[in-house]
């Protein structure tokens, strides 16, 4: 079984809220709080604690994304876009304007449905000509809680390429789905490592730097991607490890220096971004320390909360700690300090986390390999 990353492959249901009405002890006033979110992803790996967890399947997983009526217009008061009096047809000829013409059916054949998430499909296929493997994403415009954000697949994606990102071949729009062409990784996601199997220190030292390579060369280019976690880490069967899933990122820039719209998965969110306070390239450098905490721990902190109940937790309370602490090195602990910092201008950046001692423990990418499920079932 192949999974891939975030919002293409998921990890369960989730324990929504039993009312619609506030819980009790609800916060009021300053920091708005969304009623209840009918339409966010479920979570992420949630097996309910007292069972041993269930076979792994690819379910649907979490980046969650307030409904419509929170906050009013969903992308009016979020000063991150303009009120949408945009119809079907009128956003189908913007997003015309950016994806490749053509249809992708020409030059691919046997799509396999390999993982499914809240904003679309991700199927595998193969090229005529080389018989080389693809992922393609598929979105249905129609069905997009905050359609504006199919933009960031194509453009974001389009303009970046690293070693440590995965890479988009080509967009298009076939009817009114966006279909995504990107680099397919055949070793899943990270998650489906971290829920089954425990990492060394010298193989979460290997997947930071990675992934510390990737955020510090698009924090650079004023990008957030605002969705780290396992879900959103890939591998390749050699062990390579490369940051996916840009559905939800942002730009920033000189002129528009911060974001605010609640974005994100949220166990994996930052205290900024619950609070709804404008927040920059920091944010992934918190969601980062959540996901060294699932690779040791198997799981974020709160996971047996529901999500409300996390997410108001994390907004208030000391910044959550590893609950095998004794387990890891004081070098590792070190560094997971810097990341789980409340006040952002006080968190490390990528680049000051690529000098820091814990990183000189990382090995070559087959070190990753043991880890992975086709090797663990041999």
């Amino acid at each position: 079984l192949v999974l891939l990353g975030s919002d293409t492959y998921p990890r369960g249901p989730l324990k929504l809220p039993q009312s619609h009405s506030k819980p009790p002890g609800y916060p009021s006033g300053h920091h708005q709080y969304p009623p209840v979110f009918h339409h966010y992803k479920p979570s992420p790996y949630h097996h309910p604690p007292s069972q041993p967890s269930p076979p792994y399947t690819p379910q649907p997983s979490s980046p969650y994304i307030p409904p419509g009526a929170y906050p009013p217009p969903s992308w009016g008061s979020s000063s991150d876009a303009q009120p949408s009096r945009v119809s079907h047809e009128q956003f189908r000829a913007a997003l015309q304007l950016v994806v490749n013409p053509g249809d992708p059916r020409e030059y691919l054949d046997s799509f396999i449905k390999i993982g499914e998430g809240s904003t679309g499909i991700v199927c595998i296929a193969s090229e005529k000509h080389s018989g080389k493997q693809v992922a393609v994403k598929k979105m249905d415009l129609r069905k997009q809680q905050r359609r504006e954000l199919l933009f960031n697949e194509v453009v974001i994606m389009r303009d970046y390429h690293h070693e440590n990102v995965v890479d988009m071949y080509n967009s298009y729009l076939v009817g009114d789905e966006l279909w995504v062409v990107m680099e397919f990784l055949e070793g899943g996601a990270l998650t489906d490592i971290v829920t089954h199997t425990r990492m060394n220190e010298e193989q979460i030292a290997t997947v930071c730097v990675s992934v510390l390579r990737s955020l510090s060369y698009l924090h650079t280019q004023g990008v957030i991607h605002r969705d780290i976690k396992s879900d959103s880490i890939l591998l390749t069967s050699d062990g390579r490890i490369k940051l996916s899933d840009f559905g939800f990122c942002a730009q920033v820039s000189k002129e528009v220096p911060k974001r605010k719209s609640l974005v994100g998965t949220p166990y994996w969110m930052a205290p900024e971004v619950i609070s709804r306070l404008p927040y920059g390239t920091e944010v992934d450098i918190w969601s980062l320390g959540i996901m060294v905490i699932e690779m040791v721990d198997g799981e974020p902190p709160y996971f047996n909360e529901p999500p409300l109940q996390a997410m108001r937790r994390i907004r208030d309370n000391l910044p959550p700690r590893l609950k095998e602490s004794h387990k890891v090195s004081s070098v590792l602990r070190a560094f997971l300090d810097l990341m789980l910092v409340r006040e952002p201008s006080q968190r490390a950046t990528a680049q000051e986390l690529l000098q820091h001692p814990f990183l000189k423990l990382s090995g070559p990418p087959s070190c990753i390999v043991p880890l992975m499920r086709h090797y663990r079932h041999r």
